[in-house]
């Protein structure tokens, strides 16, 4: 199942604009990336297929992710990122720079609510909608495992909520929880530039939503071995 979902993301072209625009940056590469063979593509989903924790971005960056064809890979979000997993026992290393580094996910799984790289970071509604499929697949095949689910930013837990239809769920924000049915939604900020370097995200206020979550899943843990 998994093979096939990522194949088909990789080559899926059901958005002409997305389409454009992550193959234009592929072809026309700024110098700091000079020999880089982009990626180019629809950027899969990566980490441990029984995740407990699922993490939900908004969409591969055009010289990170676009370029390395792994989500979170390559720019200085996904430093925050992967450092964030790796203290909390997620990942068996805090950087991640290419495909082929040696990056482990061990409980987690990363997701996008777009995955192609949209111009801007601004998808449209209905590219939106395009990729929600994706997600709804991942998320029958990751329901079983998964406690804690990570939205990052506003958009991405829109896109969370309509995994569940008719459940009421409160307005985002940082460190808003969710609990619906046996799921925790855990809201981030997303650890973009815009929001590290204002500080609007400051390092401790992101890792606290790691280690909650890393709390919840060993709770969970602990709770089924007592069953």
């Amino acid at each position: 199942m998994w093979e096939t979902l990522q194949e088909e993301i990789s080559h899926c072209r059901q958005c002409p604009r997305l389409v454009r625009y992550r193959e234009t940056v592929a072809s026309q590469p700024p110098p700091r990336f000079t020999g880089w063979s982009y990626w180019g593509r629809g950027v899969p989903g990566f980490g441990d297929p029984r995740a407990c924790l699922w993490v939900v971005g908004l969409a591969p960056a055009a010289h990170g992710a676009n370029r390395t064809g792994r989500m979170f890979t390559g720019d200085s979000s996904g430093d925050w990122l992967y450092r964030a997993l790796y203290e909390t026992g997620f990942a068996n290393q805090p950087h991640s720079t290419h495909k082929e580094d040696g990056m482990e996910l061990r409980g987690a799984y990363i997701s996008a609510a777009v995955r192609c790289a949209p111009p801007d970071n601004h998808p449209t509604s209905e590219e939106l909608q395009a990729c929600f499929s994706y997600l709804f697949r991942e998320w029958q095949a990751l329901a079983l495992s998964v406690v804690v689910i990570v939205p990052l930013g506003h958009i991405a837990y829109r896109q969370v909520r309509r995994l569940f239809p008719g459940e009421k769920a409160p307005p985002f924000q940082h460190g808003g929880i969710w609990e619906v049915g046996p799921y925790t939604v855990l809201c981030s900020y997303h650890p973009s530039l815009q929001n590290t370097q204002t500080r609007r995200l400051k390092w401790e206020a992101w890792m606290a939503i790691f280690q909650e979550a890393r709390n919840r899943c060993i709770a969970k843990k602990m709770g089924d071995s007592d069953l």
